[in-house]
């Protein structure tokens, strides 16, 4: 064999034995992946994430997608022809909004079990709706009514245990329903960290447009590897941390709070993202976690 072949293939043998120690630690451990942003609308991104998480399952991760879709329901709700409006930068989801969010919600739900399916693994789509899965009463933005917008009261998780245990990957739409069997639409971020606490998964990563947390977003050289729950308690008090990140990172708080081992955030732009930050030493995103963990990871 040529040096330069030789020198390709060992370089892939090196790549999986340094994915060895992560694939030991976490077989037959859950991880809830929401996937949003940009890598929902290129198809290539899309692609690469559904060969991510399908590769996860077959090392023997249990995982869980939770998926948005706001970009596709925008784009449908202006092919009505209907004005969105928005109440403290929320979209107001009235009930023709809210059926068609659920119609396209489903869509893209079932197109996603469709490109899980044809790498050969058994994937099953399901909204919170069923089996009670999410259940959500109506939220309010400052006290103003936004229409069919739940907020999780309690998740059900036993189907999707009943799916793990029986070797199907479950891909959810964040549909839920209320006390009086209601339909309401929520936020895929608050979907993913419910889910996540109620399986007592072993990571949440999130698929987002960013590369993760800064100490400075104007400084891409202050990019956080790793970071304790303390240590973002004290980004956010001293002002570090602000717009759209801030509900994130509180988000990711929480949910390691109540036993979510590690969150990640993660650019979902990158090719392969998942696997880069899971299985590789170094990483490419933030890794939130607990105070007590130790920092093994991106060393």
């Amino acid at each position: 064999m040529e040096e330069k072949n030789m020198q390709e293939v060992m370089e892939k043998a090196q790549v999986l034995i340094e994915a060895l120690p992560y694939i030991q630690r976490f077989n037959r451990k859950i991880i809830v992946v929401k996937y949003g942003g940009s890598a929902m609308i290129d198809k290539e991104l899309k692609k690469h994430v559904i060969q991510d998480v399908t590769l996860l399952k077959l090392v023997g991760f249990k995982p869980i997608i939770v998926h948005g879709g706001g970009k596709e329901i925008s784009r449908w709700v202006e092919k009505t022809g209907m004005q969105p409006e928005f109440i403290n930068g929320l979209r107001k989801t009235d009930a023709a909004t809210m059926e068609i969010a659920e119609m396209v919600l489903n869509k893209v739900n079932k197109s996603l079990v469709q490109m899980v399916e044809e790498l050969g693994v058994n994937a099953i789509g399901i909204s919170g709706k069923d089996g009670g899965l999410l259940r959500v009463e109506k939220k309010y933005s400052d006290g103003q009514d936004i229409g069919y917008v739940g907020e999780i009261t309690e998740v059900n998780p036993k189907i999707l245990e009943d799916l793990l245990e029986r070797d199907f990957l479950p891909i959810v739409c964040p549909i839920g329903m209320d006390a009086n069997y209601e339909t309401y639409n929520i936020n895929a971020d608050d979907a993913a960290c419910a889910i996540a606490q109620a399986v007592q998964a072993e990571k949440l990563a999130f698929l987002t447009d960013i590369e993760g947390v800064y100490k400075d977003p104007a400084d891409k050289s202050t990019l956080i590897s790793e970071l304790t729950v303390s240590e973002a308690r004290e980004l956010i008090a001293d002002g570090f941390i602000g717009g759209g990140m801030l509900p994130k990172l509180n988000n990711c708080m929480e949910a390691i709070e109540k036993g979510v081992s590690r969150v990640h955030i993660l650019d979902g732009r990158i090719a392969h993202c998942l696997l880069l930050e899971i299985f590789t030493n170094k990483g490419i995103g933030t890794a939130i976690l607990d105070d007590k963990e130790k920092k093994f990871n991106h060393e």
